[in-house]
């Protein structure tokens, strides 16, 4: 009588929890199984930290104060900078003659570093390690060189810490382009397979005829002025061209289908195999190396620039995304709520985007993390190999360059170092714990 009374307690207990569980939503139940992955815990912590260096690095890192009195007036520099390159305003004459760090304060407040990127402390040049004896003699504002300086100088700390936000830029920007090429792609690859896209025969003609005239128009008549922008680092504007023109055929080729779908021969509807031809495309870019394929293209830019990297990487980097969003949609497409929403005669743009993504998206996340460490580790290779990102550009590979100026100068090889090895690995972890969080078979 006792053993069934435990028993019958024990399974009141067990169907009381089966229950709560129940009604946690998914987003709770994922968020639980990542918090008990005690690494990818810290790894998110660690990558709050970065994150807050990489926006606010002007208020870390600065030569400019952050408060400061002259003349009875009272200046904020860091924040008057923000709107100096908005072009809302301009400094004063006095600031411009004499340097942030030899101005006569009455009263000041300055960063915990004093140094900007470029801000050349020549006292202290000629490679001055962390330990080394430092002179202030002329720079009474200036503040100590923590982790040393390089052969002009410039402070490795405040580069370390600037060359955190390029990192972070070039990471969520490339990855940010990836996604829409990805989820655009891979979702039409998924949900439509090879048999499921049918469109008429001169909607296929006329949209084909569209993009045989684009490339013809833009890359032909065209081609050198588009190509004087991208060698003077106007992207945007070449990009901006090309879509204008893209949107415009594309608008009038399927505005021309309307009347001559009247024909019977041309409204006859032909299959488009999306999935093939989404998989042979990715199956191209993967054959090619991915760092090859960068190097190659940054090597015709006259004019280098981080936009340049950030679009490039983002270009090449979407067939992981493409991938697991196609392998999700080919098994959401076969659920019931899909089969009802289009019994209700919705559009498959709708079902795509309201019902289909938002239940495939998850996976997605794991190839984020992975992809945005990949790239700020691409970035730092071509940093240090001097390709694609200018030279007067403060990044963590530029300052791994320095030290092949001076091998002895170990301090420009290991905080660098140290920085780009603890940011890929926290992303490498956040992957992880997704995976482990998203994949019931991983879970404890």
């Amino acid at each position: 009588m006792f053993f069934n009374f435990n028993k019958k307690k024990q399974d009141k207990v067990v169907g009381a929890m089966e229950q709560s569980h129940q009604h946690e939503s998914y987003g709770a139940i994922v968020r639980k199984q990542f918090y008990k992955n005690r690494l990818a815990v810290w790894a998110l912590r660690v990558f709050y930290l970065i994150l807050f260096v990489a926006v606010f690095g002007d208020f870390i890192a600065n030569e400019r104060p952050i408060y400061c009195q002259i003349d009875g007036e009272t200046y904020f520099p860091v924040c008057h900078q923000y709107l100096v390159d908005l072009g809302v305003t301009n400094w004063d004459s006095k600031f411009i003659s004499k340097k942030w760090l030899e101005q006569d304060y009455e009263s000041a407040i300055f960063p915990p570093i004093t140094y900007s990127p470029h801000t050349q402390d020549r006292p202290n040049a000629k490679f001055i390690s962390p330990f080394g004896e430092q002179t202030f003699d002329k720079n009474p504002n200036g503040g100590w060189h923590y982790l040393g300086t390089e052969r002009l100088g410039l402070d490795i700390a405040s580069g370390l810490i600037h060359g955190t936000r390029t990192a972070m830029l070039v990471g969520i920007v490339a990855m940010s382009i990836a996604i829409l090429i990805g989820l655009f792609l891979g979702a039409l690859s998924g949900y439509f397979g090879d048999t499921r896209m049918r469109i008429s025969r001169i909607r296929l003609l006329l949209n084909s005829l569209s993009v045989f005239l684009l490339l013809f128009y833009a890359f032909i008549v065209n081609g050198y002025v588009i190509g004087d922008w991208i060698a003077e680092g106007h992207l945007l504007l070449a990009i901006a061209y090309i879509l204008v023109w893209w949107v415009g055929l594309f608008i009038a080729a399927n505005l021309l289908t309307i009347p001559l779908k009247l024909i019977p021969v041309l409204s006859k509807k032909v299959t488009i195999p999306l999935d093939l031809l989404v998989m042979r495309l990715i199956e191209v870019l993967n054959s090619i190396p991915l760092l090859v394929l960068i190097l190659a293209i940054v090597s015709i830019i006259e004019k280098p620039s981080v936009l340049f990297v950030m679009v490039i990487l983002g270009l090449v980097s979407w067939t992981g995304i493409a991938k697991f969003i196609r392998s999700e949609l080919l098994r959401i497409r076969r659920l019931e709520y899909i089969e009802a929403a289009q019994a209700f005669g919705y559009s498959e743009f709708r079902i795509i985007v309201k019902h289909a993504l938002p239940n495939a998206l998850a996976p997605v996340l794991i190839a984020i993390a992975f992809g945005i460490a990949s790239a700020i580790l691409i970035e730092a290779y071509l940093s240090f190999l001097g390709v694609g990102v200018p030279d007067d550009q403060i990044t963590w590979g530029s300052l791994l360059n320095m030290a092949r100026e001076k091998p002895s100068a170990w301090w420009l090889a290991v905080f660098p170092g140290t920085a780009i090895f603890v940011t890929v690995t926290v992303f490498n972890l956040i992957g992880e714990g997704l995976t482990e969080a998203l994949d019931p078979k991983l879970r404890n």
